[in-house]
């Protein structure tokens, strides 16, 4: 997995789990407060794409995840 899958991959988790912890007509309603954790995620993702700075990026770095895939070697053309 790359820096920028797992930024994904942190982001739509921490959505989901607010949105399942503060939507009222969910099992596992808790709080409507917890809903501002979704806007918290959105305003981090909008800001990180014009700033280029992303603290969980920064984190999965540390943490040892590639920055880009591996190149894939060319492959000869059997024509």
């Amino acid at each position: 997995m790359t820096v920028d899958r797992g930024v994904r991959v942190i982001a739509g988790t921490f959505v989901l789990a607010s949105l399942v912890l503060g939507v009222a007509g969910s099992p596992l309603f808790v709080s409507a407060r917890f809903l501002w954790l979704t806007a918290f995620v959105g305003v981090n993702l909008l800001q990180s794409a014009f700033t280029g700075f992303c603290p969980a990026e920064m984190i999965l770095e540390k943490a040892g995840l590639a920055r880009r895939e591996p190149a894939v070697a060319a492959q000869p053309n059997d024509a």
